[in-house]
């Protein structure tokens, strides 16, 4: 699977774009703020209908325009298929694939499997435990629909529950009988979402710990370890004796979304003593094992996005880091660079079927 070409209208700093892309390597060359990761982001928000730096929607309309579209061309299993997006300021997105508007976005997750790496992803080992389930959940919900439709229900009753206990708080009344339900479908989504969380971490584990390896020439031994409450046998027990506490607290304090997953290096915390290239290349291994992960279940090459992400690794690592990536089950690449020469002789030499594109302030010229 590959993307043919993609059109952009009014979408962040790109005025009006049309590009067509090599189906194997593509370089988008050019200063800060020229608008690389923003043309990444435009073939994310092909897959995901949705920005990977914006929550609000809004934000990714060109400063002074009403609305964005981002049209995509690509080939999947050797048909032709297109994604539509656009949005106009006071109306719904919509979403097209092949001219139909999609009624369901989670119907579009995984259609086109596309896997960004970003200097932010080290967010992922800084930041809470929501951002590290979001990680895992993105991974599993583009290789199973139960999966993600078990989440989407799961959240909805959160909600709900969640809302109840503010109102049980605000009036000092509670109604055990209208919470039941909400009980009921938490602790039991709970447990399914557990068993397939676990059952990925037993096949993602050792494929993260490959890539890591290769990428950093067997410098360290890396673990990542699933913590969840669920596991306790006692787990439906110990969620409805909570109540106590959730009351008090306004909110659910048990169940999936409270899981986190441990990052060491060695018997250590990466976070509290990982160097910065550690963390990088952590990162990095969990993004190409998610790719892997994703091939082996759909048995489509997700498009591989590279934004920046030269920066904190040593000339070592960055060639291990295009050794991987340029073999199967690896396809598409987009690479981003700041730096053109590096870029240039790194790719030219190295592959066939390279496009270099030159980016100044939005606009785009083939090299």
């Amino acid at each position: 699977m590959f993307l043919e070409k993609i059109s952009i209208l009014n979408f962040k700093n790109h005025k009006s774009v049309d590009l067509v892309f090599s189906n194997r390597f593509n370089c988008l060359l050019g200063l800060n703020g020229a608008g690389k990761t923003n043309l990444l982001d435009a073939i994310f928000y092909l897959s995901f209908f949705k920005s990977a730096f914006n929550h609000i929607d809004y934000q990714s309309i060109l400063h002074g325009e009403s609305f964005f579209k981002v049209e995509g061309t690509f080939t999947k299993n050797q048909k032709h298929e297109s994604v539509h997006a656009s949005l106009k300021l006071g109306e719904k997105k919509v979403l097209k694939h092949n001219k139909v508007i999609c009624e369901k976005i989670s119907e579009h997750i995984g259609r086109f499997p596309v896997v960004l790496i970003t200097p932010y992803d080290t967010d992922l080992v800084r930041d809470g435990s929501e951002v590290r389930r979001k990680f895992v959940d993105a991974i599993i919900s583009q290789t199973d629909k139960v999966y993600l439709e078990d989440l989407i229900k799961y959240n909805h009753y959160l909600k709900q529950r969640n809302a109840l206990l503010k109102h049980f708080h605000e009036q000092r009344s509670i109604d055990h009988e209208q919470l039941a339900p909400y009980n009921y479908q938490l602790i039991a989504l709970s447990k399914q979402i557990y068993t397939q969380r676990k059952l990925f971490m037993e096949e993602f584990l050792s494929v993260f710990q490959y890539f890591y390896t290769t990428l950093t020439n067997s410098a360290e031994v890396v673990s990542l370890n699933y913590i969840s409450d669920v596991e306790s046998p006692e787990f439906a027990a110990n969620f409805t004796q909570a109540f106590e506490k959730d009351y008090y607290v306004q909110r659910t304090t048990q169940g999936i979304h409270t899981d986190d997953y441990e990052f060491k290096i060695g018997d250590m915390s990466l976070k509290k003593f990982g160097s910065q290239g550690q963390q990088k290349s952590y990162v990095i291994a969990l993004k190409l094992a998610q790719a892997q992960y994703i091939f082996n279940h759909t048995t489509l090459s997700p498009i591989l996005l590279l934004d920046d992400i030269f920066d904190k690794l040593d000339d070592a690592r960055i060639a291990r880091l295009i050794g991987i990536v340029i073999t199967p089950p690896f396809g598409q690449l987009f690479i981003t660079d700041a730096r053109p020469e590096r870029s240039t002789v790194m790719l030219t030499q190295a592959l066939e079927n390279v496009k270099l594109f030159h980016l100044v302030n939005g606009e785009i010229e083939e090299m």
